[in-house]
């Protein structure tokens, strides 16, 4: 008599997306359809690890069950550890004067370990660009992510595979001033939507020449801002692919190292599990070594009519 093999049990993920004004989180089923209607809270300031994954558990505490965990980050992540969190350092939140205990608190802060600690379940941290990313991508070529929000975020695939992360939004980009200070939310609105547009233009043509991308996508909740006409090449994409993004981060980083890819949530014997080792951490946010790298003044590239996802 032949044996009969049961089918594997439906698998939930329990999507998170940190931002800097916003804490978001949903269920999504095998096929990334939400169980439920994306929970929202703002995010308060001043804003520890601690006080970070206290919020969180209030956050999804009324989610249907779920399996797996999923988070997008807004800062350098690796190993499920925090290396930077430029949003959360200022008691006043993004663009606010970093505070020396909590840069102390941020840094190598093993926010992977700390979210199985309280859900149970095994857990995957990423920058949130990366996350949202996988949701977009379609495997050909080298794809390039930009998130617009609070901040500027990136992230690259080739043939749908998640790259190592480059933390672009504290690279000098222009007279000095990083990616984040010339294409933020705050510049945004400093300059208003088409002075900032031309802008995100032109640092498209600069990441066009510095990785001969395939296809550029731009998303975040500024995304929308940017007008109907696109560069060739260029797509923008629902801010939703922050949450959608947490089924496929687990596919496009599969074996890799870098990420936090647990198949079981490890034991939580202390209330240290959190804590490691600093790692070294990147100049602070006053410092800006560099040059100019973007000249608003270069011909616009061709265009075409708007493409969405």
């Amino acid at each position: 008599m032949a044996s009969r093999t049961s089918p594997a049990a439906p698998v939930n993920t329990l999507a998170i997306d940190i931002g800097g004004t916003g804490l978001k989180a949903s269920v999504l089923d095998p096929s990334g359809q939400m169980e439920h209607a994306r929970v929202r809270i703002d995010t308060p300031y001043p804003l520890s690890p601690q006080k970070l994954v206290l919020e969180l558990q209030k956050l999804i505490k009324d989610l249907p069950s779920f399996d797996r965990v999923s988070v997008g980050f807004p800062g350098m992540v690796r190993n499920g550890q925090v290396l930077s969190a430029p949003h959360f350092v200022s008691p006043n939140g993004p663009g606010g004067a970093p505070e020396p205990k909590l840069v102390k608190a941020w840094a190598g802060f093993d926010l992977a370990s700390a979210l199985e600690e309280v859900t149970g379940k095994p857990t995957k941290v990423a920058n949130d660009a990366d996350v949202q990313g996988a949701a977009v991508v379609q495997g050909k070529g080298l794809e390039l992510v930009i998130t617009l929000g609070t901040g500027v975020g990136t992230a690259m695939f080739s043939e749908g595979q998640l790259l190592p992360h480059f933390e672009f939004a504290h690279h000098p980009l222009r007279k000095g001033l990083t990616y984040n200070e010339v294409l933020g939310d705050a510049a945004r609105k400093k300059l208003g939507n088409k002075k900032w547009s031309s802008r995100v233009w032109a640092t498209v043509e600069v990441m066009r020449a510095l990785t001969f991308f395939d296809h550029c996508y731009i998303g975040g909740g500024n995304g929308s801002r940017l007008g109907a006409d696109l560069p060739e090449g260029v797509t923008v994409v629902s801010n939703d692919a922050g949450i959608t993004g947490g089924i496929k981060l687990w596919e496009r980083t599969q074996g890799q190292a870098g990420e936090a890819a647990r198949s079981t949530p490890r034991s939580a014997p202390a209330k240290t599990a959190a804590r490691r080792t600093p790692p070294a951490q990147p100049p602070a946010p006053h410092q800006r070594p560099g040059q100019d790298r973007v000249n608003e003044e270069e011909a616009a590239a061709p265009v075409r009519k708007r493409n969405t996802v």
